[in-house]
């Protein structure tokens, strides 16, 4: 989220979209040589990675395997803040990101650890003197073996939208939940994604499924996504299918083995 307060600006319409003849030549784009229609951008965790799902409470935080669009978009604007964007850019920025096809390439192999941790909450007894009180909660941490790898659908990005991903993508230096590193490595343009990448279940069209995979919801920005409603500082509440959606999407990833304490995936 940005870091600082935004001032509220109006939805800007998105520009035109990139032509499709002109993704599918040689020629660069942004700087990154063609052809090729999505943008690939290469990160290696360093860290541990942790993202609540949606329905997970602050006392039971189960995680997802992979950051969602909607993690990934607001990574973007953040790091527009960190490069020196101004309020209205970044708001200009993320009303970009709205139509924006992102699909996600997890590593090969993942382990999830359960764990219970000593965690300190705000005390419900109302005790000035006493204003925390310690109690045990549940957490979810996954440990990444590979790289990851986000694709950007450029055919559906306006004209200017290339160029601030090639400059920003490099920004980006966690993912999820605080703390949860990762390193940038590379840009890279292909012409079409692999059975590796997240698929939402309602696109149609020849797909094949990986040898392994689960489904969740992952969610996106919705057709009203604006910085004023979606600021940490704003007061305005987002509305469900209008200012952020959930998408049912196949995750390339499969239990492959299960303890007391893990549970293991893989995608082969």
């Amino acid at each position: 989220m940005p870091p600082r307060k935004t001032k509220s600006a109006p939805s800007t319409p998105i520009d035109q979209a990139q032509p499709i003849a002109l993704l599918d030549t040689s020629a660069p784009l942004a700087g990154i040589p063609g052809p090729g229609r999505w943008l690939v951008a290469e990160y290696e965790p360093t860290a541990l990675f942790s993202l609540k799902i949606s329905s997970a409470t602050s006392t039971v935080a189960k995680t997802l395997i992979v950051p969602t669009p909607y993690a990934i978009k607001m990574a973007l604007v953040d790091s527009g803040f960190r490069a020196g964007l101004s309020d209205d850019e970044c708001a200009d920025l993320l009303r970009a990101l709205v139509g924006l096809d992102v699909r996600i390439s997890p590593p090969a192999s993942s382990v999830v650890t359960h764990t219970f941790l000593k965690v300190r909450q705000e005390s419900r007894d109302g005790d000035p003197l006493l204003p925390y009180s310690s109690t045990v909660s549940y957490r979810e941490f996954v440990y990444h073996s590979g790289r990851w790898k986000w694709a950007f659908d450029l055919s559906r990005a306006s004209d200017t939208l290339p160029g601030r991903l090639v400059n920003l993508l490099p920004h980006i230096s966690y993912i999820g939940k605080r703390g949860s590193f990762i390193a940038f490595r590379s840009l890279l343009r292909v012409t079409a994604l692999g059975a590796d990448f997240t698929q939402p279940i309602q696109m149609t069209g020849s797909w094949s499924p990986p040898p392994r995979a689960h489904v969740a919801p992952l969610d996106d920005f919705g057709p009203d996504a604006d910085m004023a409603t979606l600021s940490s500082f704003s007061k305005g509440k987002p509305k469900r299918d209008r200012h952020r959606k959930f998408v049912e999407t196949i995750i390339p990833l499969g239990i492959v083995n299960t303890g007391p304490g893990f549970t293991e995936y893989d995608n082969d």
